[in-house]
């Protein structure tokens, strides 16, 4: 019975409290999204360097990675 009580509710809601509501939900989608992308930010190095570890040690020593298009080398900065 609550379901239905609560989507009377929904219902009679004006179209100011709709938008007020998904205003709430967006704002906090996006500050979810920045704290995520902020916390990724902070290990991507340390994620890079264990993921080309094997690699980098069987490289002549003086040489370095290098990446042959633009997009390769924004994945790891």
């Amino acid at each position: 019975m609550s379901s239905v009580k609560g989507s009377e509710k929904f219902e009679q809601q004006v179209l100011t409290e709709h938008l007020r509501e998904l205003r709430s939900c967006l704002i906090i989608s996006f500050v979810a999204i920045f704290i995520g992308f902020c916390l990724s930010y902070t290990v991507i190095r340390p994620i890079g360097t264990w993921f080309f570890k094997p690699l980098t040690e069987v490289l002549p020593e003086g040489t370095s990675l290098i990446f042959t298009s633009y997009q390769e080398g924004f994945f790891f900065i």
